[in-house]
């Protein structure tokens, strides 16, 4: 080892020679460490302007020629020899201390002489070195690597020959990630390293900690030449990876045509399943690798294979909005009446995911009797997801906009809906509902009739587009039982949606039954937190009329809401809790004295009139010869200005 010339403080003009670096010696790595941080420290305050530097660096055997950093050994194998890690590999402690100034201080170990040949591609000094006694081959570092893997790594075949011929048994010595040599040169794609430790017996199938073999990093690195060289060397092509996954998967993946012929020719299985189920067809349709995709299908790939979770090679394409490779596949007869375990059809996730040329393609190829057998239709999805340009192609089509729900899917709501309107109306979604209620949908199928939720909605649109395609005034909710229609209770803050409700023909009659008359009431019970229960046995008592309008939410508008159903009724006798209510304001007097009887001969003559003809009737009453005052009193629009 060649003499380290070293400065010490308070020494002038006087050098120390040492065959070794024993002044250091005995010490630890973390004195070492100290060392150098305290002689940087010192060397930089006395560098200071106005300071005579009387101390210069110490610089331990520092080689001649430019300084190399020590590989990064991670699983990523960086195609360029890294920045100095933080913690640099560890050789021997008969390493190098070397440190430097400049803005920052650095330490670190340099490589051991061997390795350090290696890396510079210094093949004579290799060759020095192996032949020396206390060369030893198999000592790995702290990472697991011995000189073969550096070796490999580098790309210097002429070293991996050197060391192969002092040690031959090596080749197959793997590192703490279980990667051997010839891995670690397929992942570095150093093609000469490749065949030099083929030649030489590397075992072509040995796997990585994640089962991956040197085959398929090839594959994933997309180079022929060294899939074909480790295919002549006998690498198995079939070989999974820790999930099943082949080499054959991952060149579909990457649409690389010319290694998956390669790897077909050698004998990789076209519908080799991985641990989910999904085979390299399934692969190609689910990345929209249509090349990859035909080529399969040439070597005799099942079109239809399904994924653990049933999905076919078209279900996953339209989930993932692979227009060519749908149009492909329907071209070669993929079933698309094929469900998968939720029971969908391509047809389904495409109305889902709202793509219309899928759907335009799908349509022709899909039995609606299918659909009818999963329990949903594509009008549920698209209306779920506020796809109308999908529910306009599916209505044009001749999709049943009746179509209900399964009970089981049904189920999966609390409100228990069950058609494609009630979507629509949930989501507010007016433009849908016209469609489907112009397309003849019945807006009276749903457990929870869809004008209740308009109703709680304000939509007064909504509203008058169900109203008028004969969806129920008088709508009750099966489970929550009241004396009185509840699409009155769900509008009672919206006075112009109450009085359209009542022209319309909603009882209000109803709402003046109450079973106490003019006796006490009991106190109203507060319910919190009730949920909608449809299968709860629990006989319920019906809610009164006037118990609901007494609640918080309603009583400040008890007065102009029972002025309003007065309008619709003959002689009726207000309770004692609605008095109670008119009592309560001054304001509100009139209205009481508007229900006390006898009601006016005018008043019940227009509620006769009303019952002969009917609503239907009623609405079309500016056809006939009757004078425009009559035909505006009958429909109450007498008091039109007071809303």
């Amino acid at each position: 080892m060649a003499a380290a010339r070293v400065s010490m403080p308070g020494a002038t003009d006087s050098n120390l020679e040492f065959a070794d670096y024993s002044l250091y010696s005995n010490l630890s790595d973390d004195e070492l460490m100290q060392l150098a941080i305290e002689r940087s420290i010192a060397d930089a305050q006395n560098s200071e302007p106005g300071t005579e530097n009387s101390k210069t660096p110490v610089v331990l055997n520092r080689p001649a020629g430019p300084r190399r950093a020590p590989p990064s050994h991670h699983p990523q194998q960086q195609t360029e020899p890294a920045a100095c890690p933080a913690n640099p590999p560890r050789y021997s402690l008969m390493g190098f201390i070397q440190t430097e100034m400049s803005e920052s201080s650095f330490f670190f170990r340099e490589l051991e002489p061997i390795v350090k040949a290696i890396s510079e591609g210094d093949v004579g000094s290799v060759r020095l070195l192996v032949k020396q006694p206390g060369c030893n081959l198999l000592k790995p570092n702290k990472d697991g690597w011995i000189p073969l893997h550096e070796a490999a790594y580098y790309g210097q075949d002429q070293c991996i020959k050197i060391i192969l011929r002092a040690q031959p048994g090596m080749i197959n010595q793997r590192t703490l990630k279980e990667q051997t040599a010839l891995m670690i040169a397929v992942t570095r794609e150093h093609l000469a390293c490749v065949e030099r430790l083929l030649e030489k017996g590397a075992d072509p199938d040995i796997a990585n900690k994640e089962k991956e073999t040197p085959l398929y990093k090839a594959c994933e690195k997309e180079n022929p030449a060294m899939v074909a060289m480790l295919l002549n060397y006998g690498a198995s092509v079939n070989k999974n990876c820790i999930q099943g996954w082949t080499a054959l998967h991952e060149s579909v993946c990457r649409n690389n045509v010319e290694i998956c012929e390669m790897l077909i020719k050698a004998g990789a299985k076209v519908s080799m399943p991985n641990m989910y189920g999904i085979t390299p067809i399934f692969v190609a349709a689910q990345s929209g690798k249509v090349d990859a995709l035909r080529m399969l299908l040439k070597n005799g790939a099942d079109l239809n294979s399904q994924a653990a979770d049933g999905a076919t090679a078209l279900y996953e394409a339209c989930k993932n909005g692979h227009e060519n490779i749908v149009e492909f596949l329907l071209s070669q007869n993929a079933d698309a009446n094929k469900p998968g375990k939720t029971g969908l059809l391509p047809i389904h996730i495409a109305a889902q995911r709202g793509n219309d040329s899928i759907i335009s393609m799908l349509i022709p190829a899909t039995s609606k009797a299918r659909v009818r057998r999963t329990g949903i239709s594509p009008l549920h999805l698209a209306a779920e997801r506020n796809r109308n340009y999908i529910v306009e192609f599916l209505i044009e089509a001749e999709f049943d906009v009746n179509a209900m729900l399964s009970e089981d899917r049904s189920m999966m709501y609390e409100d228990r809906r069950s058609t494609a309107l009630y979507f629509a109306v949930m989501n507010n979604n007016i433009d849908a509902t016209t469609m489907l209620l112009k397309a003849g949908a019945n807006p009276n199928l749903d457990t929870f009739n869809p004008l209740l939720v308009a109703l709680r909605q304000g939509c007064i649109q909504t509203v008058t587009l169900l109203v008028e395609h004969g969806a129920n005034v008088n709508a009750y909710i099966p489970t929550h039982p009241t004396t009185f229609p509840a699409s009155v209770m769900f509008c009672m803050k919206y006075l112009t949606i109450l009085k359209y409700l009542m022209d319309n023909g909603c009882d209000a009659l109803s709402c003046f039954n109450c079973v106490y008359g003019s006796n006490l009431h009991p106190p109203i019970k507060t319910r919190r937190n009730q949920r909608y229960d449809p299968d709860e046995v629990v006989e319920k008592a019906c809610v009164q009329f006037c118990e609901v309008i007494s609640t918080e939410n309603y009583s400040r508008w008890a007065g102009p809401i029972i002025d309003v159903l007065l309008d619709y009724v003959g002689h009726v006798k207000l309770c004692a809790r609605l008095t109670e209510h008119l009592d309560s304001y001054h304001e509100w007097q009139c209205i009481k004295e508007k229900a006390m009887p006898p009601r006016p001969l005018m008043q019940l003559c227009r509620l006769k009139i009303r019952n002969l003809l009917g609503i239907k009737r009623l609405k079309k009453i500016n056809r006939l010869p009757v004078p425009p005052r009559l035909i505006k009193f009958l429909n109450h629009q007498e008091r039109e200005q007071d809303f």
